[in-house]
C-alpha cells in the first residue's frame, strides 16, 4: 500500500521503526507552551458574605505543525495519537483522545498537525518525536478496498513534491459550514 507524503518542512520525515505498527512524526518548528496559568479571583457572595472565591484555571492549546501532508488511498484513513513518551516528557494532552485524517484531508495545503494542551511550562524543539500514525480501513471501505487490505504488505511511504489533490478546508475543516 502506498502512502504518498508531500514534505512541507525540510527535517520532517516520517520515522519509521521495524518493531511496531506506528510511524513516528515530528514537529515542524520550535514550540513554546507557558502552561496552565490562573485567571482573575472570583468570589460568589450571598447577602453581602463571599460565601466562596475560585479562580478559572486556562489551559495553553495550540495546533502542533507536523511539516507532512500526505495522500492514504481510497477506502483507508489515519489514526494519529501522541507516542507513548509524550505526556511524561512534555506534560501534552493531545485533545480529542485522537486524531483521524481520512482520505480527502490530502492536499498540499492540508498540513497534519497534533492539537495539544499544556499541562506545565515546556520548550519543544523542532524535529522532535511527538507523535505516531497509522492506517487502517474505513468504515466506508468496499469489499474490494478490504480485500486488497487482507493481502497488502506494510504500509509504503512515496515522497512526491506536489499531492494534486483539491484543498478541503484546512485542519479541522469537516462540516465547517454547518457549525
Amino acid at each position: 500500500m502506498k502512502i504518498k507524503v508531500l514534505i512541507k518542512t525540510d527535517g520532517c520525515f516520517p520515522v519509521e521503526f521495524k518493531q511496531g505498527d506506528f510511524i513516528d512524526l515530528v514537529t515542524a518548528k520550535d514550540i513554546e507552551l507557558k502552561g496552565p496559568y490562573a485567571k482573575a479571583l472570583k468570589r460568589k457572595t450571598k447577602n453581602g458574605e463571599t460565601i466562596e472565591r475560585y479562580r478559572d484555571v486556562q489551559f495553553e492549546y495550540t495546533l502542533i505543525p507536523l511539516g507532512i501532508c500526505m495522500e492514504v488511498p481510497k477506502g483507508y484513513e489515519s489514526i494519529v495519537v501522541p507516542r507513548s513518551s509524550t505526556f511524561k516528557k512534555y506534560g501534552l494532552i493531545q485533545t480529542n483522545s485522537i486524531g483521524v485524517i481520512d482520505q480527502s484531508y490530502s492536499s498540499d495545503e492540508d498540513e497534519w498537525k497534533m492539537p495539544v494542551l499544556a499541562t506545565r511550562k515546556v520548550t519543544i524543539p523542532k524535529g522532535t518525536r511527538i507523535a505516531q500514525f497509522r492506517i487502517q480501513l474505513s468504515q466506508k471501505a468496499t469489499v474490494g478496498q478490504k480485500i486488497k487490505w487482507l493481502f497488502s504488505s506494510k504500509p509504503k511511504l512515496v515522497y512526491v513534491s506536489s499531492l494534486s489533490n483539491a484543498k478541503r478546508g484546512g485542519f479541522g475543516s469537516t462540516d465547517s459550514k454547518n457549525n
